[in-house]
This record gives C-alpha cells, structure tokens and sequence, in this order.
C-alpha cells in the first residue's frame, strides 16, 4: 500500500508540474533560439532569448486540441502533427497593451496558412509600422508619417567591396563579419556589415573601393508585397502606405485590393469576389471594407537579408506572441570565434 501510495504522489507531483510548466509556457514567458542571421547584430544564431508574453497582453490558445509543449509536429516525429485543428477558438487577448516603434517583437510567421495561428512558425523582428502609419522605405531610410528614422547602429545592408588582395578569414573574424564572399570576380566581394565597419574597412590599405549595395528606384521586384508591377516596390524603395488600423474603413479600387486582399479574405475570414470591378464581400455589394484587426509592418535589422513584411505583407495583431526581452545564454554557431558568446549573457535586447 505504501507503494502505490508513493506512485500516486509521484503522479500528482509530475502532473502539477507539467501543468505549470504548460500555464508558464502558454501565459507568461518562453524560451526561444534565434535560427538565422536576420535581426543581426541585435540578435545572433545561437542566442537563447527569453519572451515575455505579458508585455502585449495574454493571447489565449486558438487550438485547443493539442499535444502538451509541443508546437507543429510531435517529438520524434517529423510528419504528424501535434494538434487536431477541427476546434478553433477566436482571438482573445487579456491585458491587452500596444506594441512601440522598434520594440523586437515574437510572432507567428502569418503566410504560413496550413498551420493554425497559434502553431505557425516562430518569427522574431523589430516593429517598424504601428496601425495607422504612415510608412514608406526610400533608398533603405524609413519614413514613418514622414519623419526620418534613426538607422540603429546595429543594422546591417550588403555591400560590394573590391580589394587588391585576398581577405583572410581573420579579417572578417576582426571586423565581425559574418555573411558574403567572393563576387564572381577576382578580389570582388559581396559583404554584410554595419555603416560604423564599412567606414573602418574602407580605411584599410588593401582596399580599393566600398560601396553599398543600391538598387534602381524604378526595379520593381514581384516577389515584393503586394506583387504588384502597380507598385513597382523593391526592398529598398517601398510605399508609402498606410498601415491597415482596427476601425478604420477604406475605399477599395482595382489597385489597393492588392494590398487588402488577403486581410478581408484570409486574417479576417470573408468571402470576397471580384467581378468586372466591382467588389462583393459576404455576398454583398461594397465600395468600402473596415479592418476588424490593427496590423504591424515589421523589418529585420538585417536589412538585405531578412524575410519581413516587405515581403510577405501586413501583420495581423492577432499573430503577436510576446516582446523578446533578454538575451539568456548565447553559443555560436559559425563555427569561427569562440564557441560561446559569455558577454551576451543576460544581455537587455534593445
């Protein structure tokens, strides 16, 4: 008897404390590893970073049905989802409280459709855009309601660098750098860096020209949202647009549809048709559609090198995971430097 009595102790110990780790996890703080170079040099691949969910209020779960401190697929198997999706919830959110301009943000990758909200893939960028911006990007400056902003020292562009010799990887392990190489031609190089390291490195004896990476103004890119020629957008010359903000109705055209499409029909589940120019939503007529949600343009600070929301578009605040707060531990995964980053530890991300 006093085995079985000291199973079932057991049992209530373990089940009380998976159920609080699982409360930790969904309400108040998780734990992430940063995958790829995008948010540097803010954030690098190998920082474990610490999320706090409370800083924007607490999302409840949307899947109900799912397999505990999981997120896509069950451990060990890398084909069977860890959730039943038949049951979905409505959004939610407690203690709601407003991102700020260049707050890092966690979220769920939003173009990621075979997956529900809460189980789509972590994202993890600086917020740019809040609902009701302004924005436009002009040869890589960020307009917000037409004020300049600050480029953060930390940003990194690509650069096109000619030397008069080889670059040792000594040299890119000095200055920090970490992404590019040769151009295709002789002693021409394609880098990442920041503006303070390509003032440096211009200075240098070997080095015969450096200079950023520009792109034509008039290049339209269709891999750009919203993919249209209409646009004309690229990654360094985007808007102006306004950033879709709860409440706030607009008039559709045959242009703008391009830039809302996917909002009416998709993050806030109409039906919308399209007929010999004229829009018909939930089977009614309209000249007009209301955002029911507010949406975030978000960048990385990796700014040629980063899928955001010049990209893949508008995020929907219902996507918002938590504000990535501190920076816990940090291994470096380049396989140059040490193999641990001991002066990131505990770091603030700003």
């Amino acid at each position: 008897m006093k085995l079985i009595k000291v199973i079932k102790d057991w049992i209530k110990a373990l089940t009380l404390a998976l159920i609080t780790v699982m409360a930790i996890k969904a309400f108040f703080f998780e734990v992430f590893t940063i995958p790829s170079s995008s948010m540097e040099k803010t954030l690098l691949p190998g920082d474990v970073i610490l999320v706090n969910k409370l800083t924007y209020g607490v999302r409840l779960p949307v899947t109900p049905l799912t397999f505990p401190l999981s997120h896509q697929y069950l451990p060990f198997f890398t084909e069977l989802k860890s959730f039943i999706d038949a049951i979905q919830l409505p959004y939610l959110r407690f203690f709601e409280s407003s991102l700020k301009h260049n707050d890092v943000v966690v979220f769920n990758y939003p173009i990621e459709d075979e997956f529900p909200v809460d189980h789509r893939s972590y994202y993890i960028k600086r917020c740019v855009g809040l609902p009701g911006d302004t924005l436009k990007i002009e040869n890589k400056a960020v307009y917000i309601n037409h004020q300049k902003q600050v480029t953060l020292p930390k940003m990194l562009f690509n650069y096109k660098v000619v030397t008069n010799t080889l670059i040792s990887n000594d040299t890119l392990i000095k200055y920090n750098i970490t992404e590019g190489g040769l151009d295709g031609l002789k002693n021409h190089w394609e880098f990442t860096m920041t503006d303070s390291v390509a003032k440096v490195l211009q200075k240098q004896d070997y080095v015969v020209s450096l200079k950023k990476i520009e792109i034509d103004p008039n290049s339209f890119a269709d891999y750009i949202f919203p993919y249209h020629e209409f646009y004309g957008w690229n990654i360094d010359y985007f808007g102006e647009v306004i950033v879709p903000k709860k409440g706030v109705e607009v008039k559709l055209d045959n242009n703008n549809i391009h830039l809302y499409k996917r909002i009416i029909e998709v993050y806030e589940e109409n039906e919308l048709d399209i007929l010999e120019n004229k829009f018909i939503i939930n089977g009614d007529e309209t000249e007009f559609y209301t955002f029911k949600m507010g949406y975030y343009f978000m960048m990385g600070d990796n700014r040629h090198n980063s899928s955001d929301s010049r990209f893949w578009g508008f995020l929907p605040e219902d996507h918002i995971l938590g504000k990535a707060q501190t920076i816990l531990f940090s291994a470096n995964k380049t396989g140059a430097g040490e193999k641990y980053r001991w002066n990131r530890l505990f770091k603030n991300i700003e």
